[in-house]
């Protein structure tokens, strides 16, 4: 399995300057290569291969007056360039054709100086390494202080360096993690759980255990408004604006960092304790058009849920997503019978047909476990067959470091 570790950067003037003159570089051969390709679909061209775009864009036109400065940065940098732009219209057609899953993919956008996040990627053959002082040696940049949180399991195979909305840089290593290793670290057990999630507590388990929700948004709303107020009394382009907005970012990056190490703790805590996971398939992207918008982008569900994936499959355990249509707020749990929907105020309710008094989060999580077959029924047999092993939907999922993790 690929796994990305990301390390904190502290580049100094220099290197900073090194780095905008990078990723200034890397956008400017992308929305070049993007706009060869909208120029040749508009005449009605073949779009030029990537070959062609690298001998046009990067070769000659270093040779150019107008472009002599990409000589300035490695090229190893303006060939990823070249690469991401030939994976944003792959990616393209690929959703156009029905063959990519997930919602709809765009065509590539031309880049900004002022998007919040730029990066460059260093593969191997730009000779990028980690020097005997710990610092990251990039080419035409320089070796770059890092604050390692802990160690890399194995060498690295590329690197990318990020800078954030909030000026913050990081270092992401992709990692081949060792299958072998990785499941001798969490021993197998026989402890399954269902997980019921929500909005009054982040989640609910089988256990009867009750994790309650952080609201780290919710919480913070007072400051976030506050700056934001002051943001849209600045002047457009005034040094004060840009002052306020990094506040904005600030004041936004500590919510999400919060929140993601909240979601690696509580999933590496579940997927350590137990052996096989039951979930809901939960549509987020629908509770997120509800007058409850705020409160779900608050929990991050998906995100969440995504770390138990990539975890599960790599550590060799058990996640099993079960239907969102399945009734667990309705059956009982004791008895199996369906006693109807229930509006959400009520949190507990008597099941008609066996008298048994449930909580109604609980009731729900035993159901989920129940439903995926990590659970019996009341007469002792298998709901259904014993769950499939958990797949991860794409290489690179994030592994982030304690404490250090680009937001």
């Amino acid at each position: 399995m690929q796994l990305r570790y990301a390390f904190r950067l502290y580049p100094d003037a220099g290197q900073r300057t090194a780095l905008a003159r990078a990723f200034g570089c890397a956008r400017v051969v992308f929305n070049d290569a993007v706009r060869a390709r909208e120029d040749a679909r508009k005449a009605g061209r073949p779009f030029p291969t990537a070959g062609q775009l690298s001998r046009k864009l990067i070769t000659e036109a270093k040779r150019t007056k107008e472009r002599s400065w990409l000589g300035e940065v490695s090229a190893v940098v303006l060939q990823q360039s070249l690469r991401d732009a030939e994976a944003a219209y792959r990616n393209f057609f690929s959703s156009l054709n029905g063959t990519r899953k997930g919602p709809r993919t765009g065509p590539p956008r031309f880049k900004s100086r002022k998007d919040a996040r730029q990066s460059v990627r260093f593969t191997a053959n730009a000779r990028w390494s980690i020097t005997g002082s710990g610092r990251l040696s990039l080419p035409k940049i320089g070796a770059v202080k890092v604050k390692w949180s802990r160690m890399l399991p194995a060498a690295p195979t590329s690197v990318t360096v990020v800078m954030d909305a909030v000026g913050r840089y990081f270092a992401s290593f992709v990692i081949d993690t060792d299958p072998v290793a990785d499941r001798a670290r969490m021993p197998e057990t026989d402890r399954t759980i269902g997980i019921d999630l929500g909005l009054t507590h982040f989640a609910v388990l089988s256990t009867g255990e009750k994790i309650g929700s952080p609201r780290f948004l919710r919480r913070a709303e007072k400051k976030l408004k506050k700056a934001q107020r002051e943001l849209s009394r600045k002047q457009k382009g005034s040094r004060n604006r840009a002052k306020a907005r990094l506040k904005v970012a600030r004041a936004h990056a500590k919510v999400a960092d919060a929140r993601r190490e909240f979601h690696h703790q509580l999933s590496t805590r579940l997927i350590s304790e137990n052996q096989g996971i039951a979930v809901e398939d939960l549509s987020v992207a629908g509770l997120a058009r509800t007058r409850l918008a705020k409160s779900v982008h608050d929990a991050g569900w998906s995100s969440f849920i995504s770390m138990l994936t990539y975890k599960a499959a790599r550590y060799g355990r058990t996640l099993v997503k079960i239907g969102r249509f399945t009734p667990t707020s309705q059956t009982c749990c004791t008895c199996g019978a369906v006693d109807g929907p229930k509006p959400l105020d009520v949190r507990e309710w008597t099941c008609a047909a066996c008298g048994a008094v449930h909580d109604r989060d609980v009731n729900a999580a035993i159901n989920v476990k129940t439903a995926a077959g990590l659970a019996v029924s009341a007469c002792g047999a298998p709901v259904r067959p014993g769950a499939v092993p958990a797949q991860r939907e794409e290489t690179g999922s994030h592994g982030f470091p304690t404490g250090n993790r680009a937001a």
